[in-house]
């Protein structure tokens, strides 16, 4: 299946298409990690955005539950080098193909990421559209130039929680020895954390340093996180700029 990427500035890339047959619009950046992609498709923070994953293969251990930063994938859409169709690994229950296909999520592969990243280095993150879907490059471009900009959009509130919870859960079990240690709900510690586009394992990390954690929406006034009567309060990151 055939892919394009176009850019605002009339830049086009052509690929493969992987994941959801559809067409979907953000603002293009790119992550370098080596690992971790799937943590990176769940991450609020990458709410409205394409993003570029750097390493050359993804998807080559495939996807888990475990694995989510919230309850489903934020990005827009995915750009890589090389999207692997085998799943290899002890942890896997879905094939990452399949699994952003679930969500509705177009990839674009086999295209010369390296040039990619190294045309927003240069020029700075632009808006983008990929499409797996119309292959009239310059319909594209036009639509990449029409996307909203992400100055002073107030995503927080999009992604944020609807309503206060509880988290008290630690990290998960990867391996057999892995050591883990019981929450004491007597000497723990009540953290507030406002969800602001917040990743489930902050949460399990706050768990594990000894604290029990209410997750409230990004705009839960101080008086009513004061009243809860907490040990510390946490502000966590979240898409866009920080300024709305």
């Amino acid at each position: 299946m055939q892919a394009i990427l176009a850019l605002e500035d009339g830049r086009i890339f052509r690929g493969k298409g992987y994941g959801a047959k559809a067409e979907c619009y953000g603002e293009v950046v790119f992550n370098t990690s080596l690992t971790g992609y799937q943590e990176i498709f769940t991450d609020p923070s990458y709410a409205g955005q394409i993003v570029v994953l750097t390493n050359p293969q993804i998807g080559n251990y495939g996807t888990n539950p475990e694995d989510n930063e919230a309850v489903r994938p934020f990005i827009e859409g995915l750009v890589v080098r090389e999207f692997s169709p085998i799943s290899s690994n002890w942890r896997s229950q879905q094939a990452a193909d399949e699994y952003l296909e679930r969500f509705n999520i177009p990839v674009i592969a086999d295209l010369d990421s390296r040039a990619l990243v190294r045309h927003l280095r240069t020029h700075g993150v632009m808006r983008g559209v990929i499409s797996l879907i119309e292959p009239d490059p310059e319909k594209l471009v036009a639509k990449a130039r029409s996307i909203p900009k992400m100055d002073g959009t107030d995503l927080a509130r999009v992604v944020s929680t609807k309503q206060r919870y509880s988290w008290n859960q630690g990290p998960i079990v990867t391996y057999p020895s892995q050591p883990m240690k019981e929450l004491d709900p007597e000497s723990a510690l009540h953290v507030v954390a406002y969800d602001y586009g917040i990743k489930q394992n902050i949460l399990r990390m706050l768990v594990d340093q000894g604290c029990s954690v209410t997750v409230v929406p990004a705009d839960t006034s101080a008086e009513d996180v004061l009243s809860l009567k907490p040990n510390g309060v946490f502000l966590s990151n979240g898409p866009a700029t920080p300024s709305p």
